[in-house]
């Protein structure tokens, strides 16, 4: 599917957005520069040993032919992958940033970050959760150079299932960094090293895992902010297969975590509850409505992976499916688990454990399953904060998705400035309380419609007015 964009070039509105998401910022009171100490501290450490003393007992790993794959201007690379063939089935080498060996518990750097919780993505700069001398530097897994690692090696079947979890604490080297596009392009032409190439068998043998436990994604178009010609745009695409199977091999280890974790009997999970049956019917009348009925036979995961992404009603189905997937929640436990312990879009048990230089939480994970995979006691400053995660992850996730959304709204509405009175096509996505959300396709603007229409209907509207400081939209149904 080709890019849609929502393009924003005039100087002048280029200068009203940037001071608008400037007073975003302000407003939402983001994180500023971190603090000297803790700078320094991150500054320090980065040239220095591991904070932990873990480096005597650390594996040597570098002979393996990791490589990463990430959007092409990424430096905060969490993971780094190693696929190979072992008998008639794979084992997978995944090496995932060794943040416990930069951050002393108690120190300034560990409060700050603490503080922050995640990184925070925005078009006129990230708010980091570390510092760049570790996120852009001696924590990221950047090709050609030795980096400290949690690494996990998980040994599957010919059918993808998972058998023998290890985990070990390693130098690794990264021999590439790939974008999606060259890692795709590689791969189709058959040119890409086989521990890369491996992604295009083992990747949809654990889709079909996915199936058969019932798991569903919502595999929507993504939207990005993509700075261009000095302002910035929206762009929506299709995601490429290859970025589901690298994203399944995330998801497998984020499980074997959780496994590792409730035989421990400590730990935090990362858990959804299952669809209600208020939701089930809910959505089921939607997908009747818009044309493309939910067979009773399938379950909902089924029904989401048989949808075209290029039909025009498969946006507003996949809008409509959003009320199956809410109430996501960190759940820490020590000792009994917790009632829920299960990511009902997954279908099993799961943590968040691939991303520690861009989440708090998976610096615990990963420190828990290790000490815990190795038969050694939990380090007390993990186990001892637990409670604390859940809180921190919330409220600066909360942030996270109101600097989006925010970013997003003053984008749009950039889009359509100067604009007023012009008449476009536009798709119903969704029924709101105030009318309408309708999708248009260029510029790629989403607002809400004072009016009545079925979801998956193409309309025209006319735009009546936008502003950017405030990021609003007035559009209205034409006829």
């Amino acid at each position: 599917m080709p890019a849609r964009r929502s393009h924003v070039h005039p100087s002048s509105v280029t200068d009203e957005l940037a001071a608008s998401l400037a007073a975003l910022r302000t407003r939402l009171e983001l994180p500023g520069e971190y603090p000297a100490e803790a700078l320094a501290e991150a500054e320090r450490v980065a040239q220095g040993p591991a904070v932990d003393g873990s480096d005597d007992a650390r594996e040597d790993l570098t002979g393996l032919d990791f490589h990463t794959i990430d959007p092409p201007t990424s430096r905060d690379l969490d993971q780094a992958l190693h696929l190979a063939r072992e008998g008639d089935g794979f084992v997978v080498h995944y090496a995932i940033a060794d943040l416990a060996a930069f951050v002393a518990p108690g120190g300034a750097l560990d409060a700050e970050v603490r503080r922050r919780g995640q990184t925070i993505y925005a078009p006129d700069g990230a708010v980091p959760l570390h510092p760049e001398s570790l996120s852009h530097g001696a924590a990221s897994l950047l090709p050609d150079e030795r980096r400290r690692a949690y690494v996990w090696r998980i040994a599957l079947d010919a059918e993808g299932v998972r058998g023998d979890v290890r985990l070990t604490r390693a130098w690794v080297r990264s021999r590439r960094q790939w974008s999606y596009d060259e890692a795709q392009k590689e791969i189709d032409a058959g040119t890409a090293p086989d521990e890369v190439a491996l992604l295009a068998t083992i990747g949809p043998l654990r889709i079909a895992r996915e199936a058969a436990r019932g798991g569903a994604s919502l595999n929507l178009p993504e939207e990005e902010i993509v700075e261009v010609d000095g302002g910035y745009e929206l762009q929506r695409r299709a995601g490429l297969p290859v970025e589901d199977w690298n994203a399944q091999i995330s998801l497998m280890t984020g499980m074997a975590a959780a496994d590792i974790m409730l035989a421990a009997g400590v730990g935090i999970l990362r858990t959804l509850p299952p669809a209600d049956a208020d939701a089930l019917a809910e959505f089921r009348m939607k997908t009747r409505a818009l044309g493309v009925p939910w067979p009773e036979e399938q379950n909902y995961g089924e029904y989401l992976r048989s949808l075209d992404p290029a039909a025009p009603g498969t946006a507003a189905i996949m809008v409509a499916a959003t009320v199956l997937f809410r109430g996501a929640a960190y759940e820490p436990f020590d000792g009994a688990p917790p009632a829920q312990t299960e990511q009902a879009a997954i279908g099993a048990p799961y943590a968040h454990t691939t991303a520690p230089l861009r989440r708090l939480v998976d610096r615990w994970s990963l420190a828990i399953c290790e000490a815990a995979a190795n038969g050694r006691e939990v380090p007390a400053w993990a186990r001892e904060s637990l409670g604390e995660l859940p809180g921190i992850m919330q409220t600066t996730g909360a942030l996270a998705s109101r600097v989006e959304n925010g970013a997003v709204d003053r984008i749009e509405a950039a889009a359509l400035v100067g604009r007023t009175s012009e008449e476009f096509e536009a798709t119903v996505v969704a029924e709101t309380k105030g009318g309408v959300r309708v999708q248009l396709t260029d510029p790629f603007v989403t607002a809400v419609v004072a009016a009545e229409a079925q979801p998956g209907t193409v309309v025209r509207v006319r735009v009546e007015s936008a502003d950017i400081a405030e990021g609003t939209v007035a559009l209205a149904l034409v006829g």
